[in-house]
């Protein structure tokens, strides 16, 4: 069996990795995905603490965790696409929403 320190080390190198990519990246399509990367991290853990400890409070969190993560990918593309429509890019370092 696997032990819980390699799921923890797990999640913390793609928590890692999904905040160098939202410091670094600027294609606003990355940064979303390293922040879908980020909330899959949490979940790993809070199943793999769940799991440690017998409990299922932790997996129920995280169902409920990807259902408003669904909802909040639909919601975050159609905003992205609102800005690519008026921009014709999603470099957010071109984007100004309080320009006129």
């Amino acid at each position: 069996m696997i032990s819980i320190d390699w799921y923890l080390a797990l999640s913390a190198i793609l928590f890692t990795i999904g905040i160098i990519g939202v410091l670094i990246r600027k294609n606003a399509i990355v940064i979303f995905m390293c922040v879908e990367l980020m909330l899959n991290a949490v979940n790993l853990t809070l199943i793999s603490f769940s799991s440690h400890y017998g409990n299922v409070d932790g997996q129920i969190l995280v169902f409920f965790s990807l259902a408003v993560a669904a909802a909040e990918a639909v919601v975050g593309l159609a905003i992205i696409i609102a800005i690519f429509r008026n921009n014709l890019s999603v470099d957010i370092s071109r984007v100004n929403l309080l320009r006129w």
